[in-house]
């Protein structure tokens, strides 16, 4: 077992699955891989990706629930909005009136492919789509094997020494998915690690990677020698 899978398996003992990504009205879905159910919620899962840029999930969950409350959690009823109530609805992510830029180019693209799974590539050429974005939506909208890279990802593997300073996201991502595929053949199931394995970092980085000094209490190094 090499040492990424290793550190999943701690994690996922420790935590347990998280149910990511969790959809208005119905919350985590621990342990059912079913999600999302629909168009709606598919474009659910994109727009809060977008929304996540810079801000906290919670932050995020208002947005989205001030878009609940409109009846305006579809591309369609976004587009027929008025931009102005849009950026209302969406203030509580902060940097709303770029996000809205975001949101409506995100749209053109998503509207094109009327229902088919996008390239990552034509994510990235989207204004405002950066690859961890790119990623978040298709690893938890599209359920596609996309690993995602965040903040606490790389502070947990630079404290344990796995990675550098200058690592960049794909070399990263490319170590996390290549490491992965070593010890989990079955796509299906390969699928359900990179969800929770993201899940899993970002509730272990908000317990003991969230304030500096980074790592302070964490258990991960005594585990994994």
């Amino acid at each position: 077992m090499n040492t990424i899978y290793a550190l999943y398996k701690i994690l996922y003992k420790t935590y347990g699955p998280q149910g990511w990504w969790p959809i208005t009205g119905y919350g985590y879905h621990k342990a059912d891989y079913n999600f999302p159910r629909s168009e709606n919620e598919i474009f659910e899962v994109c727009i809060g990706s977008i929304l996540t840029q810079n801000t906290t999930f919670t932050s995020v969950v208002k947005s989205l629930e001030n878009l609940y409350a409109k009846n305006a959690l579809s591309a369609t009823a976004i587009v027929s909005m008025e931009c102005d109530k849009l950026k209302e609805a969406i203030r509580p992510s902060g940097y709303f009136n770029q996000k809205a830029r975001y949101i409506l180019e995100f749209i053109k693209l998503y509207n094109a492919l009327a229902g088919k799974v996008p390239r990552r590539e034509a994510l990235l050429d989207v204004v405002g789509i950066g690859e961890e974005t790119a990623d978040s939506m298709l690893l938890y909208g599209y359920n596609q094997r996309e690993f995602k890279v965040d903040a606490y990802t790389k502070r947990i593997l630079l404290e344990l020494g796995i990675i550098e300073q200058k690592s960049s996201y794909s070399e990263v991502k490319m170590l996390m998915e290549s490491s992965l595929k070593e010890c989990v053949s079955n796509e299906d199931e390969l699928l359900k690690v990179y969800q929770e394995f993201h899940a899993l970092l970002v509730e272990h980085g908000k317990n003991f990677y969230s304030k500096k000094p980074y790592g302070v209490g964490c258990f991960l190094k005594e585990h994994l020698r």
